[in-house]
């Protein structure tokens, strides 16, 4: 059985609500509604895809704004009538320029934080873009041409100059190396196949068994 064929489409009178939820930092970004048609675009394109009941077509999430949602996964609730889409969002989803369609005063402070987690993810696509470059188009791109190596290095010398910031107090330095430190290390990732997600993952696995 093909999870087209799992839905209770009657019961949903052919559309299906789709929950909509960020990969990394987990936050529900949206709700949309997908027919058999939007589902399957979704599902062969890895862009999420929904049925637009005001525009009564087929709506790629980003095809005009660029702010597309890739697919990482989707599931089936238990009911057969609502679908959770975990997606990595490649810039604000709602139209009105925020991380998510649940934007609220109460919500400030953590669609801030959510905010700087799209803009990790962000960075981290167009450090992986860098791999494929020429060595002397970009900082970047030369360093993946050094090899692991090099880039260990970095990472190495950028978290000692973070001790020596902090031990002298010094807050501002602290965070300028702080940031240095951890863009080596996203490369670092990178060189390897790797990912933050894969390091906050087992970050998560590490708290639940505490």
């Amino acid at each position: 059985m093909s999870l087209a064929t799992d839905i209770d489409w009657e019961k949903s009178q052919g559309l299906i609500p789709a929950v909509i939820q960020d990969t990394v930092s987990k936050n529900v970004l949206m709700l949309g509604y997908m027919n058999k048609e939007a589902l399957a675009v979704t599902l062969e394109t890895g862009k999420v895809t929904f049925w637009s009941r005001t525009k009564q077509r087929l709506w790629t999430k980003g095809e005009t704004s660029g702010n597309t949602l890739l697919l990482n996964s989707v599931a089936l609730d238990c009911d057969n009538d609502t679908l959770l889409v975990m997606a990595k969002a490649t810039g604000p989803t709602c139209h009105k320029g925020t991380t998510t369609c649940f934007d609220s005063a109460e919500a400030g402070t953590t669609l801030s934080s959510i905010a700087n987690l799209t803009f990790l993810t962000e960075l981290e696509n167009l450090l992986a873009d860098r791999k494929k470059a020429a060595p002397d188009s970009s900082y970047t791109a030369s360093l993946y041409a050094q090899g692991a190596k090099r880039i260990a290095q970095k990472v190495g010398e950028e978290g000692v100059e973070v001790a020596l910031a902090a031990v002298a107090g010094d807050r501002k330095e602290l965070i300028n190396e702080s940031a240095d430190l951890m863009y080596h290390l996203l490369v670092l990732l990178q060189s390897q196949q790797l990912s933050l997600s894969d390091v906050i993952t087992t970050l998560i696995e590490r708290h639940q068994v505490r």
